[in-house]
């Protein structure tokens, strides 16, 4: 196997650095940091990264190489640390959408990347924090929280690791750093199967959660409550009583004998499709079963089929007048993992080509000649004037080079005036070379095998398909479902620890005066800043530990002074600390100076919104929302009946505004949630008892 990467430590003027893929950030491995995030992060690059000689975007960057200490390759670590003052992205989504819209904005973030396997040996580009096919991207704020952003392995095309090697490093780097709290957006997938309803039926809890990510709150108005009775409410269905419940559908012979097939081969009993769904998967992960050898003929016979006519339907379709290969959108839309269906993809892609129709017209009217192309940035305010989802938007003009949209070809290159990436499209000619459109495969796995246990997966994948996506009958379980569905956001803690050693721990908060509690800080308060000071240390130094941590780590705080700490006002700063706070509790300082005019306020940024529901959410949770043109309230386009391909109305009023140019109604005329609270604990005994 070849050794990636090695001809860029050679380059190096100093010896590279070389750590163990599997213990690196082990405990003590290479160091043992035990102050906070902020601290620690600045101590492993100093010990543990070398500096690149370029930068990106003006960014510094870092590098640590990791060497498989089996296989013998070697990959990169970049880190990369950016001064939100000078980013153009200084506010964070990911804290938005994660719940965390009132923390300050921190003035550091750090990203952690490694890139796909085949850019190994390459620079960094400015456009590395866009991309989403890194084998790692992890960015953690200086003040503790972050977010994981990116993980692939063998099932996104990486040659050499697998996901759980890859976020088995991350969680070490984030427990040895210290992290505080690292959130992550589920939309992990096994081929076509949602990993977290798959893993949330089978082990009650996402894919993430074998690293201790947790629910933390869910779209559309679910919260932990309800996501726990949806899990429950389907890894109970009982064996039986789905063999029941499908006697009348035309798959009731091949459920049946999946679940008899399994039951008889397992040495337990199976009761629950959690039962038989575990005994699957763990059948998958056990290669040398007897089972697997006796099926391995038949089995690699339908695959090398399968893959064969996967192949040939992957061919390019058209070959463009400056010879380079074209693909049919809807064939690169097919072959996509996305979260989004083909069809709010195919929909983005011909809104982004109307966008560049119109701006060649523009440009031919104005100066008489085809007209230049659209930068990305031009591309994506283009399209969202049409569409809400900017992730869409962003995954599908990562896509859109040398495709076939329509009558047209869209290109991607840069322009070598501007040095600017720019999407241009020209119309499909006679002399360009059209084979006839084939048909598309939206599905690239194998169809159920006619006699269970021929293939596993395909067993494990009808059942996730014909079953829990399609139960008969039963709103019920298509609502619990959907509740699993609409919950990506998981969340691991680290929670605050008091060691027994020479230092004094404290949770620091800095309380702001009743009138500015009031008038400029309206979110509530973020969380307090890890502290610690040595034993001996007086009031005094405790105040100026605080004070210098609130001014290295938010923007609003740069100029802010520590006056007292709540509970021992009017001691002197030279009286020592020992004996009068404990060790591992929380304070509250009173300060001055706060920057409370500064855009760089909050990590949500500096707009105010409100947000109501009638699915109960009262945040922004990263789905596609409309705003009220009367009262200004934000919804989700879904609650009000707005298929996501569809475009936004311009003029849009909601049902409470429209009630109010009503005569008066009574409560009952409002719809509630299915799902709610009340309703709950009857439904889950409905259909389990039953």
């Amino acid at each position: 196997m070849p050794v990636p990467v090695l001809e860029a430590c050679k380059k190096r003027k100093r010896a590279a650095k070389f750590y163990g893929l599997h213990t690196f950030a082990d405990p003590g491995c290479p160091i043992a940091p035990s102050g906070p995030f902020r601290d620690n992060v600045l101590f492993f690059l100093q010990e543990c990264a070398e500096p690149e000689d370029y930068n990106v975007k003006g960014m510094p960057v870092w590098c640590t190489f990791l060497v498989h200490e089996k296989k013998g390759f070697v990959l990169p670590l970049y880190t990369i640390e950016e001064s939100v003052k000078h980013s153009l992205q200084p506010f964070c989504d990911q804290c938005r959408c994660a719940g965390w819209s009132h923390h300050f904005v921190s003035k550091r973030k750090y990203h952690f990347i490694i890139p796909m396997d085949a850019e190994w040996n390459k620079p960094l580009n400015a456009g590395v924090f866009d991309l989403q096919t890194h084998l790692l991207h992890g960015l953690i704020h200086c003040n503790g929280f972050g977010h994981l952003l990116s993980i692939n392995g063998r099932e996104a095309g990486c040659k050499y690791l697998c996901g759980k090697e890859i976020m088995d490093l991350w969680d070490r780097i984030c427990t040895n750093l210290h992290a505080r709290k690292v959130a992550v957006e589920d939309t992990s997938k096994k081929k076509l199967m949602d990993l977290r309803l798959l893993h949330g039926v089978t082990y009650g809890r996402s894919w993430f959660g074998r690293w201790g990510y947790k629910f933390c709150h869910g779209s559309f108005g679910v919260n932990e409550q309800k996501y726990n009775w949806a899990v429950e409410i389907l890894s109970s269905l009982n064996l039986d009583k789905i063999i029941q419940d499908f006697q009348s559908t035309d798959q009731v012979k091949k459920v049946k004998h999946i679940i008899q097939f399994y039951r008889d081969l397992s040495v337990t009993e199976l009761d629950t499709i959690r039962d038989l769904l575990k005994f699957m998967l763990a059948l998958m992960s056990c290669a040398s079963t007897k089972r697997t050898s006796a099926i391995a003929a038949p089995a690699q016979h339908n695959r090398s089929r399968s893959s064969a006519r996967t192949a040939a339907l992957s061919k390019p379709v058209v070959k463009g007048r400056c010879g380079l290969k074209c693909k049919r959108f809807a064939t690169v839309a097919a072959n996509l993992d996305s979260r989004w269906p083909i069809r709010r993809l195919e929909y983005a892609a011909i809104v982004i080509v109307d966008a560049l129709k119109e701006k060649k017209v523009a440009n031919k009217s104005s100066n008489g000649g085809n007209g230049s192309g659209m930068t990305r940035q031009e591309a994506r305010d283009a399209a969202r004037q049409h569409i809400g989802d900017t992730g869409l938007i962003d995954h599908v003009l990562k896509a859109m080079n040398n495709v076939i949209v329509g009558g047209y070809i869209v290109r991607r290159a840069v322009n070598p005036s501007t040095r600017v990436l720019e999407f241009t499209i020209q119309e499909v000619g006679n002399d360009d070379q059209v084979e006839p459109e084939q048909e598309i495969v939206t599905e690239p796995i194998q169809a159920p095998a006619v006699a269970p246990g021929v293939d596993v997966y395909s067993d494990v994948y009808y059942l996730y398909s014909d079953v829990l996506l399609d139960y008969p009958d039963s709103e019920v379980v298509e609502l619990a479902v959907q509740t699993i569905l609409d919950s990506k956001q998981f969340v691991k803690d680290w929670p605050f620890r008091d060691e027994a050693d020479e230092f004094l721990r404290f949770i620091c908060r800095v309380m702001p005066s009743l009138a500015e509690f009031q008038t400029d800080l309206m979110r509530g308060s973020p969380p307090g800043e890890y502290i610690s000071v040595p034993l001996h240390a007086s009031i005094g130094d405790l105040k100026a530990a605080v004070q210098g941590a609130m001014r290295d780590t938010y923007c609003i705080m740069e100029g802010v002074a520590i006056t007292e700490i709540d509970g021992i006002e009017g001691m002197e700063d030279t009286e020592v600390l020992f004996g009068l706070l404990e060790s591992g509790s929380e304070l509250w300082l009173r300060g001055r100076g706060m920057d409370l005019g500064t855009d760089l306020k909050y990590e949500a940024g500096a707009d105010n919104w409100t947000v109501r529901c009638k699915c109960g959410a009262q945040d922004d949770d990263g789905e596609r929302m409309v705003a009220c043109d009367m009262c200004e309230v934000w919804q989700h386009t879904r609650c009000n009946g707005i298929d996501d391909s569809e475009a936004v109305p311009p003029l849009f009023v909601c049902s409470r505004c429209c009630t109010s140019f009503l005569p008066s109604k009574s409560e009952d005329s409002f719809e509630y949630d299915y799902f709610g609270d009340s309703l709950l604990p009857s439904v889950a005994e409905g259909l389990i008892y039953s």
